[in-house]
């Protein structure tokens, strides 16, 4: 998996922008939490390269940057959750889950 980084606010608006010709997905990512390593590892398991054409994904250290997830849940009016998964398409988000509900079809069914 191909991850980009989440680490400034600019990088919202960029999301919105980019959103407009490819879907984002957003894991948000809490390094202390157990069930938060297992949904990422799920996902990472059944991530297939090819996945990278469809979907740029993004990733978000919810210990290092928690103000950046603040800044999401204005921004596409999703209640934060840890872990939590997005997808941003035209700029508003179209899907959202989170905890044990990350699931790699489900979200390859938003696509």
């Amino acid at each position: 998996m191909n991850w980009k980084k989440l680490t400034d606010s600019t990088q919202i608006e960029e999301i919105k922008e980019l959103s407009n010709s490819k879907p984002v997905l957003i894991f948000k990512h809490s390094t202390r939490c157990s069930v938060s390593s297992m949904s990422l590892d799920r996902l990472l398991r059944n991530w297939k390269t090819e996945d990278d054409e469809k979907v740029v994904p993004y990733f978000l250290d919810l210990i290092a940057f928690r103000n950046l997830s603040d800044q999401i849940e204005v921004t596409f009016g999703v209640a934060h959750e840890s872990p939590q998964v997005l997808i941003i398409r035209n700029g508003k988000a179209i899907y959202d889950n989170s905890h044990f509900g990350i699931s790699y079809p489900e979200i390859m069914a938003q696509l």
